[in-house]
């Protein structure tokens, strides 16, 4: 296992050794087939019962009868048939009942995984396991239905055999990072300022229809309502009992009120970082930390882009030198741009940053082993007042990293030296595929250590 960094100097949480998963053959839990059992009885009740209630209610239970034993003829042997299990270092995948599927997934190329527990899963005692792959948004394997200890066992053999590891080995050590208290949650979400104006503009359109009876204000009332207990309500219940760790495997993460997630994010998944202040918040002097993860697709991206929701300024940038070892975000220079831009870049042989915003201000960092491409780009108007964009092209996510308002010798400049610097980094540094073995191999290579 790596060691601790600076940041990880409280002793480790134990953990207990895992039972063998890495044998056998793995099936969801069976109460799989009563609940799919009740869905398609409620859905046949729902949708076509008030229609057959013309025929007499003796047609209407006779059919649901139906529904019921043919689902459950369907759904029996479908869950006896859907099973999975761990060959070396491939998950493989057996689904389907009429058409027979089988999906082999080396764990090389697993970027995330997550446990997800849902209310209702809390109550019986049942999880997902959801194992986000490098391919796009559709190569995320979900394993629905899994007894809690089942799902987390898996999660643990799942990580060993991506890092370079037996099956069978216990899970890694963690050490505690950042636990958010909910105070501050509450406040944060509060002390922002489209929630401050939707408030102000709800409290005014309600005093207002009060007072001269105008029901009308219902139309602005209700949207006006809805959007800010989207706003506020969800964020609310998705983070709260937010705690994040650190640990061998990665940036573990656990949060959620109605739905319990355990997010693991494995060592160099991390493909860029964005560390969000808004306007309010600065006075606060707490940061959002948001990151595009490699094998976050669509809406699962916007899902798990969070690292950190809420947290004091320097541990949102502690996290990030988490995340981006041998480097400091700190002691980048940054460079202003032209008189009226209001944005900084800077680049070392390890980042590159750049600072953004006037009322939000967003710091993009971005590892130069992850730059992907780069783009030098200038508008009709850039082109006649001498300006131009410096783009860092990474995976769809959250971060944009661009470098805006530059002087064109100043930005080919910039091109030309991130291009060496990148092409250095990518020599230097090692892939992300089974960590710990690489890990293990660089320490007992070096002199002198032992």
């Amino acid at each position: 296992m790596l060691p601790p960094t600076m940041w990880q100097r409280q002793p480790p949480i134990p953990r207990r050794p895992e039972e063998d998963v890495t044998t056998g053959v793995f099936r969801a839990h069976w109460l799989m087939v009563p609940f799919r059992v009740l869905a398609a009885t409620l859905a046949f009740v729902a949708l076509v019962g008030p229609i057959l209630t013309s025929f007499g209610v003796a047609w209407v239970v006779m059919l649901t009868f139906a529904v019921v034993f043919g689902s459950l003829a369907y759904a029996l042997p479908a869950w006896w048939y859907g099973s999975f299990g761990l060959r070396e270092d491939h998950l493989v995948v057996h689904s389907g009942l009429l058409m027979r599927g089988s999906r082999e997934i080396p764990l090389s190329r697993l970027q995330a995984v997550d446990v997800i527990r849902p209310l209702v899963g809390q109550v019986f005692g049942l999880a997902e396991l959801r194992i986000e792959l490098a391919g796009g948004d559709n190569s995320a394997v979900r394993l629905t239905y899994l007894s809690r200890d089942v799902a987390e066992r898996m999660r643990v053999a799942v990580l060993a055999h991506a890092a370079g590891l037996p099956g069978r080995a216990p899970e890694a050590p963690e050490w505690p990072f950042y636990r958010l208290p909910f105070l501050l949650l509450l406040g944060a979400l509060t002390f922002r300022v489209p929630v401050l104006l939707a408030s102000i503009a709800l409290a005014a359109l309600a005093t207002a229809g009060v007072m001269f009876t105008e029901l009308g204000v219902l139309g602005a009332l209700v949207p006006l309502t809805l959007g800010l207990l989207g706003s506020f309500w969800g964020p609310l219940a998705r983070y709260t009992d937010y705690y994040a760790s650190i640990s061998s495997d990665g940036l573990r993460l656990r949060y959620g009120m109605f739905q319990r997630r355990m997010q693991t994010v494995p060592p160099g998944r991390v493909q860029a970082v964005r560390v969000v202040e808004p306007l309010l918040w600065r006075a606060l002097g707490v940061a959002r930390v948001e990151a595009t993860v490699a094998g976050y697709a669509g809406a699962r991206q916007g899902a798990s882009a969070a690292l950190l929701p809420v947290a004091p300024r320097r541990r949102a940038y502690a996290l990030v030198n988490e995340l981006f070892p041998e480097s400091e975000v700190a002691y980048v220079p940054l460079v202003p741009g032209r008189e009226g831009s209001r944005s900084l870049v800077g680049v070392d042989e390890h980042l590159f940053v750049t600072v953004s915003g006037l009322f939000c201000r967003s710091t993009e960092v971005v590892p130069m082993e992850r730059v992907q491409a780069l783009r030098l780009t200038a508008g009709p108007l850039a082109r006649f007042t001498g300006r131009a964009t410096v783009g860092v092209a990474v995976p769809p996510g959250p971060v944009r990293a661009r470098a805006e308002g530059r002087e064109v010798a100043e930005a080919r400049r910039l091109v030309d030296e991130m291009i060496d610097l990148g092409r250095r980094a990518r020599v230097t540094a090692a892939g992300p595929e089974r960590w710990a073995t690489r890990a293990t191999m660089s320490r007992s290579d070096t002199p002198g250590e032992v």
